[in-house]
């Protein structure tokens, strides 16, 4: 059965990138906009595959990683819902140098980059918003390698349980798999795996599944397994 159409603008307008357009720039931008419901484990797009605009995540998630000649991988990125990826590329004109791959059902819209150069020349807010996101990318990117660089890796793990800042007695449900997380902290799932069991016998995390539960928010930030 063929899935309904849906219209893009109802999406697009829920995106801070896209909020404060008016119904006119928002029709332009909907007229580029492609929607692409992929499944599970299914390639998006792969290393030289050439970027015609970028893509931003409805639902689901997916990874973005370099994939070895020998079929290894090192997660680079994890996207979910209300985040996007590919916008650089598109700015520099180059080939994808990542491969991107659902870790669930997923919806994305491809908005192509036409579209996002005309809105840039008639609309400055929006062009500052543009930069703003990517800023906060490049941000996210140096903590990054400040955190894989200057940091053990026990406090790799706790600054992942800790970036959305939950409270004692919240819990956090991991949206993919440990083993996805250890490959993006550059850890192996072992060791992951380890410190978390580590922290649940010391009495600062209850683990069940993918749900974690913070029993002891001060401990688990001093924490060094």
């Amino acid at each position: 059965m063929s899935r309904p159409h849906i219209d893009p603008r109802q999406f697009l307008k829920r995106l801070p990138l896209f909020a404060d357009l008016s119904s006119e720039q928002l029709d332009m931008v909907a007229a580029a906009t492609t929607e692409l419901h992929v499944p599970r484990s299914q390639v998006i797009f792969k290393r030289g595959d050439p970027c015609h605009g970028f893509h931003t995540v409805i639902y689901g998630n997916v990874k973005l990683c370099f994939v070895s000649s020998q079929g290894d991988e090192k997660v680079i990125e994890l996207v979910g819902a209300g985040q996007s990826f590919g916008e650089a590329l598109m700015f520099m004109d180059r080939d994808y140098i990542v491969q991107a791959e659902t870790l669930a059902d997923c919806m994305l819209l491809h908005i192509g980059k036409a579209a996002i150069y005309n809105e840039i020349e008639r609309n400055p807010s929006f062009s500052r918003r543009m930069l703003a996101g990517m800023s906060r990318r490049l941000h996210g990117l140096i903590s990054d390698v400040e955190a894989l660089s200057l940091r053990s890796g026990s406090q790799r793990i706790v600054g992942y349980l800790l970036k959305d800042e939950p409270e004692e007695g919240g819990e956090i449900t991991l949206a993919v798999s440990k083993k996805m997380i250890a490959s993006r902290l550059n850890l192996t799932p072992e060791y992951f795996s380890r410190v978390l069991h580590d922290m649940a016998d010391r009495g600062m995390v209850n683990v069940a599944g993918r749900t974690i539960r913070i029993l002891d928010i001060e401990r688990l930030r001093a924490y060094e397994g």
